[in-house]
């Protein structure tokens, strides 16, 4: 044992430690990362670091107005805590040519560059968002944001989600870590001014470059014109939304929460009395032994106490529901009642973070918090909703697309049964029962109906035979009868299955139908069930995605439609297929059909849109 553990100091080697000094990724390294998709890897070595030249960043208290004569980036001289919190120091601003950086109290003296932030002439940066609520901070509107590094660069490739893998991506230098700049954990350090301007300018350095190829790029993947034309037309109403905030009510969230915990202490007293003893309920260890050992429940390799699991179990215990409906109240209790709470600012407002550059899909996310997440699927959830309400004098107008995704489905399909359903104004879901059980339309019942329901909405997210059985309380078979009657009636919608996945294993990625591309690369895994992952990706990302390229188009066409009307309602809040506004009461009318208007209006298509908007004090009683 101990010369097994005694370390070799005297073996001949056939190289120096000179030889080994590390001198950055070389080519091959990065090659052999791409080729077997070690995307982590690939991130962390990024690619060979260009050699960008030396630019000369003075720093001066007036921009020189040569600078500011046509398209110039600038990079942003920010810390780096949360976006409500963020201090803007300065920013560095330049062209191929020439760089200067300006601290933020010189900025607001130079009149010319205000008057060339404020005008018309194009301005490039990453994140163009966090420049329009660093600007509006000192009364600054800034103008003309028209390109923005990360979302061209995200367009081309999904995985840039963040400023670390971007710069990664391009090899852009990074001179100093960021903390070593502005400190971390909420304590910013303003470090010499020296260092910050040596950071900032190096950033911006390594991106003008960039500009060209990406404008390049982006046309020649026919994804210019979704740039040009929706993304970066959102970024200054997703500002708007975020600086609009939602009006939140403390004391309905404070009822859920005392409510909430009442329930919780309820069914563990329940848990506690079907197991014979108290336990751990938030520890899964605890719980893997109480189900696993004392109960001898089937358990899986991991022994995983997930709520995935926990559903396969629900016949086998009577504890098991009970565990299904702690998680339920848990989740609604910490996640919701009380996180939420946290999040409401001095002016009584939630203000959301929405983001552009996260999602393969298309799809907006939103953050600190996350108002994407808050379900409508049962009761208590949502309640959560009845929170959220109109400002004084005000009210909520929620406004939904109906089954986008269905119409988009028989769109792309082409399937005539499900066009000529939506053409004909018939319900869908009612159509399909009778095209899957075989029965007349008017025959269906409201059970054939839901299960329908639940095989439509299934096959557009590539559901498998098991899941579905799970979703409608069948066994496996029946659900897989199910599905095989529909493809069996539906003949576009799974020729057009078949069609998508040999597509995009000969091109390589799927796109919607306005050009947004996700890169397919799972096709060719080895792994079977990443194939088939990539299988469900590729049938179902031209429909979600679309869908997602139609709401942001609604989303830009509404903020332009009110304002153009002159009337003081805004949006506040995007979940998925449903916008919200907030508007004087004496509004409600106008805005009601301005929304419907330009929802319905937002893409021209074959198969018409759909929506419908209410009016209400609260988001839970706008529907």
């Amino acid at each position: 044992s101990k010369h097994m553990a005694t370390i070799v100091t005297d073996q001949k080697l056939p190289f120096s430690l000179e030889e080994l000094r590390y001198e950055g990724y070389r080519e091959e390294v990065q090659d052999f990362y791409q080729k077997y998709e070690m995307r982590s890897f690939a991130h962390k070595s990024g690619k060979k670091l260009r050699k960008v030249e030396a630019v000369s960043c003075q720093v001066v208290q007036k921009i020189d107005t040569e600078l500011l004569q046509g398209r110039t980036s600038f990079f942003l001289d920010v810390d780096n805590e949360s976006l409500w919190l963020k201090q803007c120091f300065g920013m560095a601003i330049g062209n191929e040519e020439k760089m200067e950086y300006i601290a933020m109290e010189d900025l607001l003296r130079d009149e010319a560059a205000l008057a060339y932030l404020k005008g018309p002439l194009p301005k490039c940066t990453y994140d163009c968002k966090q420049a329009y609520h660093m600007f509006a901070r000192y009364g600054i509107a800034i103008e003309q944001l028209s390109f923005d590094y990360h979302i061209a660069a995200f367009l081309l490739d999904g995985t840039l989600i963040d400023y670390e893998r971007f710069a990664n991506h391009y090899g852009i230098r990074k001179a100093l870590n960021m903390e070593e700049i502005y400190g971390k954990e909420g304590k910013p350090k303003l470090a010499d001014e020296s260092l910050r301007v040596e950071y900032v300018s190096q950033q911006l350095a390594g991106m003008i470059p960039l500009y060209e190829d990406l404008v390049r790029q982006l046309k020649e993947t026919n994804m210019w014109k979704l740039f040009e034309e929706v993304e970066m037309p959102l970024v200054k109403v997703l500002y708007e939304m975020e600086r609009n905030g939602v009006a939140t009510d403390l004391q309905v969230l404070s009822e859920i929460e005392a409510r909430t915990a009442k329930k919780i202490e309820e069914i563990s007293a329940s848990i506690y009395a079907c197991v014979g003893h108290e336990f751990n309920l938030n520890s899964p260890k605890q719980l893997a032994i109480v189900l696993f050992d004392e109960l001898g429940l089937k358990a899986s390799k991991k022994r995983s106490t997930a709520i995935d699991v926990l559903e396969k179990l629900t016949h086998a215990h009577p504890v098991v529901p009970l565990l299904m409906e702690h998680r339920k109240y848990q989740k609604l209790y910490s996640t919701y009642a009380v996180a939420l709470a946290k999040h409401v600012q001095a002016d009584g407002k939630i203000h959301t973070i929405f983001h552009q550059t996260l999602t393969q899909t298309g799809r907006l996310s939103s953050s600190d918090p996350n108002l994407q997440n808050i379900s409508v699927r049962d009761e208590e959830s949502r309640e959560v909703r009845k929170a959220f309400v109109a400002s004084e004098g005000c009210v909520l107008l929620a406004a939904d697309y109906s089954q986008i995704e269905l119409r988009i489905l028989a769109l792309i399909s082409g399937d005539e049964t499900m066009k000529n359903a939506f053409l004909n104004g018939e319900d869908i879901h009612a159509v399909t029962a009778s095209q899957v059980f075989g029965v007349p339309l008017a025959e269906v019942t409201p059970l054939q109906r839901s299960r329908a329901k639940a095989v439509n909405f299934g096959i557009v997210y590539g559901i498998s035979a098991f899941s579905l059985a799970q979703d409608i309380g069948v066994w496996p078979g029946e659900a897989k009868a199910y599905i095989d009657a529909y493809l069996e009636k539906y003949h576009g919608v799974r020729e057009y299955m078949e069609r998508v996945i040999a597509e995009a294993k000969e091109r390589g990625y799927v796109e919607t139908l306005y050009g947004r591309r996700r890169p397919m690369p799972e096709l060719k895994s080895p792994n079977r069930n990443t194939r088939a992952f990539g299988e469900r990706v590729a049938r179902n990302m031209p429909i979600q995605g679309t869908a997602a390229d139609i709401i942001k188009l609604a989303m830009v066409n509404v903020d332009r439609a009110l304002r153009e009307e002159g009337l003081s309602a805004r949006l506040i809040l995007q979940v998925h297929d449903e916008l919200i506004a907030e508007c004087p009461e004496e509004e409600a009318e106008r805005v009601k059909e301005l929304l419907e208007r330009e929802m319905e209006s937002a893409a021209r298509l074959s198969i018409p849109l759909t929506a419908e908007a209410h009016s209400a004090r609260s988001w839970a009683e706008a529907h």
